[in-house]
């Protein structure tokens, strides 16, 4: 037998003996190895999905506070535009309350008794509350209109509406600030899809690693925030 069919001999040999102890040819991958890969594959593939459809999520959860800060919006416009009405209405009250009040107070400086009477009778129901007020009290007040009592029709509707109008458009920053925050988090799962795809990249096993850690780690922070913010369905 010559020299390289001793060789030959002994490589398979050597061959065959590995085989029969379990042992990887040379130049196979490792066992381990193929494993671990599997495992980062599959975190990463599970990853990628959940991130998905959380992102989805944010994205619709973004357009529904977007509507409600739409309706919010024109729900506080409404209401000041009727309170603009009511405010108008207490104005012209208060303007023909205010032109019977001087003829009143000409009557009763020319002493007057039959058109004091005949223009005391034509007070507006309100106009009188304040009249009777302001009498009862020795009318030391500057007028009837300066007294709490003197309410001209639309003042209280005016201020429920402003009232309205004010809670509405506060609401409305509510709403547009928590479209923000799911549009911010939308961002913050794309960060977690990139990290996430860039570990699939053939690097170094550290740096897979690594990068998948990260998106594992920024993926819990965002699904944590997540949880805090309202939902609008």
């Amino acid at each position: 037998m010559t020299g390289e069919s001793a060789s030959a001999a002994a490589e398979a040999s050597a061959h065959d003996e590995a085989s029969t102890n379990g042992a990887a040819p040379a130049g196979a991958p490792d066992r381990g190895d193929v494993i671990r890969q599997r495992i980062i594959d599959a975190v990463a593939v599970f990853l990628l999905s959940t991130v998905a459809v959380l992102t989805a999520w944010c994205g619709f959860q973004s357009s529904k506070w977007g509507g409600e800060m739409s309706i919010a919006f024109s729900q506080a416009s409404s209401a000041r535009v009727q309170a603009a009405d009511y405010s108008s209405q207490a104005r012209d009250a208060r303007a023909n309350d205010q032109a019977i009040w001087v003829e009143w107070v000409l009557a009763n400086q020319r002493g007057d008794t039959a058109l004091i009477e005949y223009i005391e009778e034509r007070f507006t129901p309100e106009f009188r509350v304040a009249f009777d007020a302001w009498d009862a009290g020795g009318r030391e007040a500057r007028g009837p209109f300066v007294l709490e009592e003197y309410v001209p029709p639309g003042t209280e509707e005016a201020a429920d509406l402003n009232a309205r109008a004010d809670e509405r458009f506060q609401t409305a920053l509510e709403n547009n600030q928590r479209g923000d925050n799911y549009s911010i988090l939308t961002v913050l799962f794309a960060l977690v899809l990139f990290l996430t795809a860039m570990s699939q990249r053939d690097l170094q096993p550290w740096v897979t690693r690594t990068l998948l850690g990260l998106a594992i780690v920024v993926a819990i922070a965002g699904v944590v925030i997540l949880l805090t913010y309202p939902v609008k369905i």
